[in-house]
């Protein structure tokens, strides 16, 4: 079901617009990933949709209403956001940060109640952390604090999660399981998710749809296979250093004794292979 509907939409600053107009839409029950180099207008697109700067020019619909119509507390009921710059929280255990997702309903100083504490600590299961209720923020993992910030958001009950690279600074094991992570609750939980990330390759295995802001500021939109299909990944990527094999999926590095690739399939190790001419000057093969 479509929940957020764009319609000629120009994001920018000072009216100075970023990205050409968007006409697209966001589902819920799907993970769409947003992809671009640094500077693209990635961070401005995600912070006009969660209400948090206007557009330059166009329309935003949330369930078929114009997000201007939609006050402070109502969209904090509707889109919940989860950013890269995480609060600087100590002392508080990762059940009460979980609880400050319940605030749009409480107010900020409300007390929880019972069904608040059933929603809170659901929402803690979901993202599997329930050992962790009671340790503080600062004693946890990148990726554990990364689950702890996701299961705010769900404790906030929202149609629409918006997270500013989400796997930034984790391990390649912690940004596989966070992208699982919120794959599992658009489907499961129905939720329109939809992320900022720089990694192609794991955004092409878990994405349902892609938004691609290209070199000419133009937003590209399909599923990974019809962007890799169409030609716009290898476009996107390709330079004088690195290339895109459309059909393994993969980023290859160019003009080098090897060709490095990384299997996120197996680990985060890098799987060297050397090139044939190599191997033949090796072993002598004429």
């Amino acid at each position: 079901m479509q929940t957020i509907e764009l319609i000629d939409l120009i994001i920018g600053y000072d009216n100075h617009a970023v990205v050409s107009p968007i006409t697209a839409s966001l589902n819920s029950g799907q993970l769409t990933c947003l992809l671009g180099a640094n500077g693209s207008g990635k961070s401005t697109l995600l912070r006009t949709l969660a209400g948090f700067q206007p557009p330059l020019k166009g329309t935003i619909k949330m369930a078929g209403k114009p997000l201007q119509q939609w006050n402070h507390q109502e969209l904090a009921q509707k889109v919940s956001v989860v950013l890269t710059e995480k609060l600087d929280l100590k002392n508080i255990t990762v059940y009460e940060l979980v609880g400050l997702g319940r605030s749009p309903y409480t107010g900020f100083w409300g007390g929880l109640s019972k069904m608040d504490d059933e929603i809170i600590q659901s929402s803690i299961a979901l993202v599997g952390i329930t050992p962790l209720s009671h340790r503080k923020i600062q004693t946890l993992s990148d990726g554990e604090k990364q689950k702890a910030f996701i299961a705010k958001a769900l404790a906030q009950q929202t149609s629409v999660i918006i997270l500013d690279e989400p796997t930034a600074f984790l391990d390649f094991q912690s940004k596989a399981e966070t992208l699982q992570l919120l794959a599992r609750l658009a489907h499961k939980e129905d939720k329109c998710i939809f992320l900022s990330i720089h990694d192609i390759e794991l955004a092409i295995q878990v994405a349902d749809k892609i938004w691609l802001i290209d070199d000419a500021h133009q937003l590209q939109v399909g599923t990974p296979k019809e962007l890799i299909d169409n030609g716009i990944f290898p476009r996107f990527i390709e330079n004088s250093s690195i290339q895109f094999d459309s059909y393994h999926q993969k980023i290859k590095i160019k003009n080098s004794h090897f060709i490095v690739e990384r299997n996120p399939f197996t680990s985060d190790k890098m799987a060297v292979f050397l090139k044939l001419s190599m191997i033949k000057s090796l072993f002598m093969i004429r």
